[in-house]
């Protein structure tokens, strides 16, 4: 089968077309035939050798999100699902186990319908991103009606953070640049706020106690703490912050794996898309041949969705 991977780790030169053996469900299983790749911020980090690669042997193919057509399925899986059914999965990427390739084998919890009325393509964007979105909400563990702040709001996980919060009940302070305040807005933030150095000092003014909780999609925790009341939580999905330790804050990060097999919050990430309540946001598409140009943007930021790649 074709797949797009590296033997050795760089810029995304490295990335080429790979000829691998077409994989075998194992018990539990369920094998996919791949028309819809996301490219994500993590699989730049699996390129440069510093996710999820540690314990694989090369080549190594990255990938945590697919959408595709159920072609096998494994013995012992009890699901609702057939051969041929259209799906999305999660990939926990090992070696040559990624998404960026025409079959994938993944755990039955791992695989549910592709949403109602959607493309491969979009339904490519949901499944990792909208896991991570919901695990740093989870990982909040507060109360209807709390407060909280996003940062990075119109990025890919961001932006399903805004959603999911809406969702659960809470007030949400989002930051934007100003080209993408209408965006965040229709997401559903309450208030929207110029991102950058006075994001604290404005989100004061809204909450002049503090904000209950933080999400930190952006990498600007260190900064956005000062948001957060004594006792409140952070989640970060963009690297460590540091706290004084009289203030009682939380601090918490995502790690996505952790929710790879959770298949009941992954279906209701699919109900919550096929009501209109999840926006999936393809930023630009391109074939799977041209995984290192996907790459090349990702790294240089600023889009809106996701890049996805076509099998």
């Amino acid at each position: 089968m074709k797949a797009i991977g590296l033997t050795e780790f760089g810029g995304p030169e490295v990335l080429r077309v790979l000829d691998l053996p077409v994989p075998e469900p194992g018990p539990g299983e369920i094998c996919i035939r791949v028309h819809a790749a996301a490219v994500n911020p993590v699989d730049v980090l699996v390129r440069k050798g510093i996710a999820f690669v540690s314990d694989a042997e090369p080549p190594y193919v990255p990938g945590m999100d697919a959408a595709g057509v159920i072609e096998r399925i494994g013995e012992a899986v009890e699901t609702e699902l057939r051969v041929g059914d259209r799906v999305m999965a999660v990939a926990v990427v090992s070696g040559t186990h990624g998404a960026y390739a025409e079959h994938l084998v993944v755990p039955a919890e791992s695989v549910v319908r592709a949403p109602a009325d959607t493309s491969h393509l979009e339904a490519a964007t949901l499944p990792m991103n909208g896991l991570t979105a919901r695990m740093a909400l989870d990982l909040l563990e507060l109360p209807v009606g709390a407060t909280i702040a996003v940062t990075g709001a119109a990025g890919a996980v961001g932006g399903y953070v805004v959603q999911l919060a809406k969702v659960d009940g809470f007030r949400v302070i989002a930051d934007a640049a100003p080209k993408d305040e209408q965006l965040v807005r229709a997401l559903g933030a309450d208030v929207v706020l110029p991102r950058g150095n006075d994001f604290p000092e404005l989100v004061r003014k809204e909450a002049p106690d503090g904000i209950d909780g933080l999400v930190d999609t952006a990498g600007v925790a260190g900064l956005a703490i000062h948001t957060v009341r004594d006792g409140g939580r952070v989640v970060s999905s963009a690297g460590g912050v540091e706290v004084p330790e009289e203030r009682g804050i939380t601090v918490q990060h995502t790690f996505v794996p952790q929710y790879a097999r959770e298949n009941a919050k992954l279906e209701r990430l699919r109900h919550l898309a096929e009501e209109g309540r999840l926006t999936l946001r393809v930023a630009q598409t391109l074939p799977a041949e041209q995984a290192a140009e996907a790459h090349r943007l990702v790294e240089a930021g600023g889009l809106r969705g996701r890049v996805v790649l076509t099998f």
